[in-house]
């Protein structure tokens, strides 16, 4: 997606440690109008007739699953990170590591809000060594639902997690795969157009 790689290119930065930070028009302040953007180029690649559900993690991913779940006309549910209260059914959980916090994080789905007649479609905002993204699928396996795709933002090509769910052969689409980041700038993978 074109728009979305000259937002990055433009205002995208490189920290220390491979982190890229688009937090300017992504997951911290968001470009509302680039979400829809988003979310009508995921709709060109994937059934959403077939989608009952949008999954993500908690936190940064939940604005472009919100708009992507309003458009294709199903609700959008977000793995949690901590246990709360308000949970009164059995949960879903699966442990993963976290790259941005360098930590084990348990993600948590209710069972009441996913189960084995759903056909769920993830949708992320960023995809780096795929660990928090496998926490997802393994959830969705553990409802008995059916994965009817990944749909990623940007991802960091560098760090292998896209191409393992690629080699796996799941409907797995990004839209922004990022080879190279330092200095100099970003450099795309152009076979993602």
């Amino acid at each position: 997606m074109e728009q979305l790689k000259e937002r990055i290119r433009r205002e995208g930065k490189v920290l220390p440690g491979n982190i890229v930070k688009v937090d300017g028009f992504l997951n911290h302040r968001v470009d509302t109008a680039l979400l829809h953007d988003i979310a009508d180029e995921f709709a060109k690649f994937f059934d959403i007739d077939k989608i009952t559900v949008v999954l993500t993690a908690e936190a940064s991913g939940i604005a472009l699953a919100t708009v992507c779940a309003e458009k294709f006309g199903v609700p959008m549910l977000f793995a949690k990170k901590a246990k709360s209260d308000n949970i009164e059914s059995g949960l879903y959980q699966s442990e993963v590591f976290s790259y941005t916090y360098k930590k084990k994080v348990t993600l948590l789905v209710s069972q009441e809000w996913l189960s084995a007649d759903d056909r769920v479609l993830i949708i992320d905002d960023f995809m780096a060594n795929g660990f928090a993204m496998q926490g997802l699928v393994d959830i969705v396996n553990e409802a008995g639902a059916t994965l009817e795709g990944i749909g990623i933002a940007v991802e960091k090509g560098f760090q292998g997690g896209g191409d393992k769910f690629r080699a796996l052969g799941v409907n797995y689409k990004a839209l922004a795969v990022i080879e190279r980041a330092d200095e100099d700038g970003f450099i795309f993978r152009e076979d993602e157009d």
